[in-house]
């Protein structure tokens, strides 16, 4: 074959190509599990750390020995489905979004993670929403009365460091949420106020100073989200 000419430059281009979209494909195949797994315990350690069980060695033990259940609710607040612990569960499968996915899962699968954290329950919620620069989600852990806020777990993917990058900050942003309480009059309550500007302490947050729409994002996401728990919330388990 003539080297020199167009037609050979671009079969070796396109043998090339191929050669390597097919190594790439199968290295992607072959690492598919691996991945997942990864995925899966990060999720569970994001879960734990809204129950305030943060740094563990072992993620996925953690996470058996605390998660009691995993529930679906219907729009009532009753259970659609519940199944035991690490059923994790992936988008799109038969269990619905058992992790967090989107807003549009949430709303509509309505998942919460029951646990029990020094023999008393916690009820988990994901939350997912938009900061400044894009996603930001979490996880909010309340006690047993639905109404008050045991925990909670907040990360971004490219809030700017130093300021709406802090929702990651456990002491800083995110231990102010205990205690605090999630419905007032039927509707969410719980929200992030402009910092220095929290007027119902019950029920607000300083937001983070020079990250009003970061702040802002996570209110809404709190608001949003905890909404479709409605008729769940605020009416005190009997477990």
């Amino acid at each position: 074959m003539n080297t020199n000419k167009n037609s050979y430059t671009f079969i070796y281009a396109s043998i090339v190509v191929i050669i390597v979209a097919f190594l790439l494909a199968f290295v992607s195949s072959a690492l598919h599990s691996r991945q997942q797994k990864n995925i899966d315990l990060d999720k569970m350690k994001q879960v734990l750390a809204s129950l305030n069980v943060r740094n563990v060695k072992d993620a996925e033990a953690a996470y058996k020995q605390y998660i009691v259940s995993e529930q679906l609710l219907s729009a009532d607040g009753s259970v659609a489905t519940s199944t035991q612990p690490y059923q994790m569960g992936e988008k799109g499968g038969d269990k619905g979004c058992a992790f967090l996915c989107t807003t549009a899962d949430i709303l509509d699968k309505r998942p919460v993670f029951v646990a029990s954290v020094d023999g008393q329950t916690k009820y988990v919620f994901p939350l997912y929403g938009n900061g400044l620069w894009g996603p930001i989600w979490g996880y909010v852990s309340l006690n047993a009365d639905r109404q008050t806020v045991y925990g909670v777990y907040f990360s971004h993917a490219s809030e700017t460091p130093g300021l709406g990058a802090e929702i990651t900050n456990y002491e800083k942003f995110q231990v102010p949420f205990g205690g605090k309480h999630v419905m007032k009059d039927g509707s969410v309550a719980l929200s992030v106020v402009k910092n220095g500007n929290v007027k119902d302490a019950e029920f607000e947050i300083n937001g983070l100073s020079g990250a009003t729409f970061t702040s802002k994002g996570v209110s809404d996401m709190l608001q949003k989200d905890l909404s479709a728990y409605a008729a769940f919330l605020g009416v005190e388990s009997n477990q």
